[in-house]
């Protein structure tokens, strides 16, 4: 088998500090949009869940065409990073759109208006996105390098989460403290998190180099439609597909019906409630997922060790078993217990670092699959599918959430309350989508998993059929030549 050298510390640091872009942009709009759509720009409940479902759709275009057109470009700075220098300032600029609350009246012109910014925003991430994730496979092919890899993605991805999810409150908060509004705080916050959103990016183009596969690219541009079946008949595209959207759908729920869980249910309706984490003061959504992200951090490595020891699908099994115990016990938290709510913030990080290293490490490994069986090497449709779910499970997360609280009595509090109850049945609501339904979920993604037909064996054996094939194709040119 051919030997590919190792990737650098600094290599692996660079592209790793493009998820703290891609973070960031998700981060925001998974803890805060829903909110911010309801309290800020002021739309209905359940029509806000419609604007972003609606804006989805066009997600399901320009994902796989971004992925195409990135397979089929051709210039001297390969495939992926010349969209890395064009858009990654425009991108940073799309944080502005997202978070502007339009000054309409009507709710169908704020949905209409939402929608299209929405829709803008997210065209640019993909422009982005796409090229950024389909980098991965080309920088290595060995198994366990691209698990390392990813774990250095995965660790901006958590320290921007952090950052955003703690920051972004307090900065809101400041804002308003300095007599500006609401509106202009989450401006704020979106100019700053976007500036630097768009620095990684440049740092990639210019230090990062294709190095794996990009000689394999199709001589001839593939039709969409032919593409697109041999991307379906790869079975385990198939399984990481499904693995990828149950495991964020699940995250992206959590996340986003925390912060109502912790207000309304924890803290008995007190909108100014703080807990108190290692003698510091916050406000409590800040300091549980302080808890939760600082925790997913410092247990990369011993994912990273697990996966290289047993295999990622075994591992993140593991991983996923446990975040469903402690999702089944954080239904059962009574109102006031604090203190136990930060220990399941706490143990739910350690199964929240499986959740975001190990299925991004599995995805790659589809690339050879397809390889062998077609001969061409098609990252960016594989990743502009990957892109388009992780995105789709971001909105369904919003659609779902937004129509349950809608549907169950959600009712916004008044301007300046601090204190405001939901009913009981919105409580329950509340309750079942942080809980129960994440434990379904995450079931259904272990059960998944557990027929993921990609262990390091067969990935290695095919790894060694396109070794003998590339070593088969050299022969032949040295022969005619």
């Amino acid at each position: 088998m051919l030997e590919t050298p190792k990737l650098t510390f600094w290599q692996k640091l660079i592209y790793g500090s493009g998820d703290w872009g891609e973070a960031s942009y998700g981060t925001l709009r998974q803890i805060f949009y829903a909110i911010f759509l309801t309290d800020v720009v002021g739309l209905d409940a359940r029509l806000a869940s419609v604007a972003a479902l609606v804006g989805i759709a066009w997600d399901a275009v320009n994902d796989p065409l971004v992925g195409i057109l990135t397979d089929r470009i051709r210039t001297r700075w390969g495939r992926r990073r010349p969209f890395l220098l064009i858009f990654a300032i425009p991108f940073g600029a799309s944080f502005m759109l997202l978070w502007w609350a339009p000054p309409w009246q009507s709710q169908i012109a704020l949905a209409i208006t939402v929608t299209l910014a929405f829709m803008v925003s997210d065209t640019l991430e993909t422009l982005v996105g796409v090229p950024f994730s389909s980098l991965l496979p080309e920088l290595s092919p060995d198994y366990d390098d691209r698990t390392t890899l990813t774990s250095f993605r995965i660790f901006f991805n958590l320290l921007a989460s952090l950052a955003t999810a703690v920051a972004a409150p307090a900065i809101v908060d400041a804002a308003i403290s300095a007599g500006l509004s609401q509106q202009q705080g989450y401006l704020l916050v979106a100019g700053i998190f976007g500036g630097l959103a768009a620095i990684p990016f440049l740092l990639i183009f210019a230090v990062v180099r294709e190095r794996y596969g990009a000689a394999d690219r199709p001589k001839e541009d593939i039709p969409f439609l032919e593409t697109a079946r041999a991307a379906w008949k790869n079975i385990p595209f198939r399984f990481a597909s499904v693995i990828y959207m149950l495991n964020w759908i699940t995250f992206d729920i959590v996340a986003l019906t925390l912060p109502f869980y912790l207000l309304y249910w924890i803290s008995r309706g007190d909108l100014l409630a703080s807990a108190s984490l290692f003698g510091i003061s916050l406000p409590i959504e800040s300091a549980v997922f302080a808890l939760l992200l600082v925790t997913a951090v410092l247990a990369l490595p011993f994912w990273l060790w697990l996966s290289h020891r047993l295999g990622k699908h075994i591992a993140y099994i593991l991983g996923m078993v446990f975040w469903a115990g402690v999702q089944i016990c954080i239904f059962l938290v009574q109102p006031g217990q604090v203190t136990l709510v930060l220990w399941m913030a706490f143990l739910a990080g350690l199964s929240v670092s499986a959740a975001h290293v190990l299925p991004d490490a599995m995805f790659p490994d589809v690339i050879e699959w397809a390889e062998l069986k077609t001969g061409r090497r098609q990252e960016g449709i594989y990743y502009g599918v990957k892109n388009f779910i992780r995105k789709l499970t971001g909105a369904l997360a919003i659609f779902i959430a937004l129509q349950a609280l809608g549907w169950f009595g959600y009712q916004t509090p008044p301007e300046g309350a601090t204190t405001f109850m939901q009913s009981p049945v919105t409580l329950t609501a509340i309750r079942i989508l942080i809980g129960p339904l994440g434990a379904v979920l995450l079931f259904s993604a272990v059960i998944t998993t557990w027929f993921y037909p990609l262990t390091r064996e067969r990935h290695a054996r095919i790894r060694g059929l396109l070794a003998r094939r590339g070593e088969q194709r050299e022969e032949r040119e040295n022969a005619r030549t």
